[in-house]
Parts: C-alpha cells; structure tokens; sequence
C-alpha cells in the first residue's frame, strides 16, 4: 500500500470517528462523549428543534426583515432544515453524487480505446452565437441561485446543476473547448474540504455538524444565516464539478 492511500484512510477513519460521534454529543456542553448503547436524550430530538419551534429557539413568531438573533437566520425554512438539521443527509447526498461522478469516470477510462466527441467539430452559427450569450448568463443565474439559497427558493445543489449545463452547452458547440481534470479535481476537492471543515468545526465547538457559529444576523436580509450562504458555496461548487466531470467523461468516451 502507498504511502498516500495510507495516509488518506487514516484520514477517513479520524473523520468517520468524529462524525460518528455526533449521535453521541450533548449539544448544550459541545462535549464528544461515547455513551452505552440505547441510552439517548428524547428530549433533545431534531424534530422537536424545527417542528414544534419555528426557526428560531424561542418560539417566537419571525417577522421578515425585522427578527434578529434566530437559529437558522434563514428566510427559506426547507434551507434552515437541510444546511442545519437534517445536514448528515446533505452530506450523505453530496458523497453518492461524486461516488457516482467516480464510478463513471472509472468505468468509461476502463472502456475507452481512444478520444471522441460528440459535439459537432463545426456548430452552427445559432448554436455557436448563441452560446456565447447563454454561458455567462447561466454561470450569473447558478452563482445567484446558491448565494440567495437562504433566502429564496434554491441553493448549493440547483445552483451547481445550472453552472454544471453551462458547461455542457459549451462544449456541445465547441468542440474545441476543453476543461483541465486537474482543475476539475481541484475544485472539487477544495469544495469538499471546505463543508466538510465547516461541518466538524460546528460538531466540535457547538455540539451539532454544520451547526451554525456565525451571526445569524436580520431574517430576510443577505448577510444572514451564519454558515449556510458559506455552506451553499461550497456545495455549489463542489455538485458544479463533480456534474461538469461526469459530462466530460460522457463526452470524451
């Protein structure tokens, strides 16, 4: 075994012990502690911290642009419960997407005798005028969708999927267009770091992955709810690449 792939699995097993432990932490201390099996606070349960309380702690009723100080901060509840409360499934998503996004690219480099494409070697004029228009555009409307993700309808995965076509339309009309793997890998894996640094910096210091430790500031304004808009981008960028990786891989099979 490699010196690397050493290190990484024990990388991944030092990860997988701390997340593990998230069922086992006393949010109200931020203490990692291993308790016996079966033995579980009932009392502190997701669904009574979204379900029976709004989004904020206190139960009070939230007023758009004026409540201040909330749990989430967030003006998109469905975003309150993915970024924060229900966010080892987020994570559990994002990791079968680049399973898949791997398994693709294995299979199809396995499989592939020799480059081609199947993108036209001479777009058509609309095709190619056209694509000239659309790719910023699209990249402004993904970069839009995740940034505004904690306050309107949206967020990391809608937008990486938009900015993810973009790439597709581009090199469907010009098959001289080509994205470095390396950049790809790059990105993606900056990305991953990112959330999943986030995520156990909250486990540890506040008791709950991806739990929020900025400024939840005014509801409904843009710079609100803590760590999500950050988390958002992460996630964007990360579905973003792994998507645009599949799209390569199909393209150069």
């Amino acid at each position: 075994m490699k010196f690397r792939n050493f290190l990484a699995l024990i990388i991944v097993a030092v990860f997988a012990f701390i997340i593990f432990q998230a069922f086992t932490i006393v949010p109200a201390a931020g203490e990692i502690t291993i308790n016996k099996f079966g033995q579980a606070d009932l009392s502190n349960r997701t669904a009574s911290r979204y379900i029976n309380k709004n989004v904020n702690s206190d139960s009070k009723k939230v007023i758009y642009k004026e409540s201040s100080n909330l749990e989430s901060g967030s003006a998109n509840i469905v975003t309150s419960v993915v970024a924060n409360y229900r966010s080892f499934d987020t994570l559990g998503e994002i990791t079968v997407l680049f399973l898949a996004a791997a398994g693709i690219a294995i299979v199809l480099n396995l499989e592939k005798s020799e480059k081609s494409r199947f993108a036209a070697k001479e777009a058509s004029l609309i095709l190619n005028t056209g694509i000239k228009i659309i790719f910023p555009l699209l990249l402004l409307a993904g970069a839009y969708i995740f940034i505004h993700g904690h306050l309107s309808p949206g967020g990391g995965f809608q937008g990486g999927a938009v900015i993810a076509t973009a790439f597709l339309l581009k090199m469907l009309a010009d098959y001289k267009f080509e994205i470095k793997e390396k950049s790809i890998t790059l990105v993606e894996s900056a990305a991953g770091i990112v959330f999943v640094g986030l995520g156990l910096y909250g486990l540890i210091t506040r008791g709950s992955f991806l739990e929020n430790f900025l400024a939840t500031g005014t509801v409904g304004e843009l710079f609100s709810g803590g760590t999500i808009a950050v988390i958002y981008t992460a996630i964007a960028f990360k579905v973003g690449a792994e998507l645009t990786n599949i799209v390569k891989s199909l393209i150069e099979a």
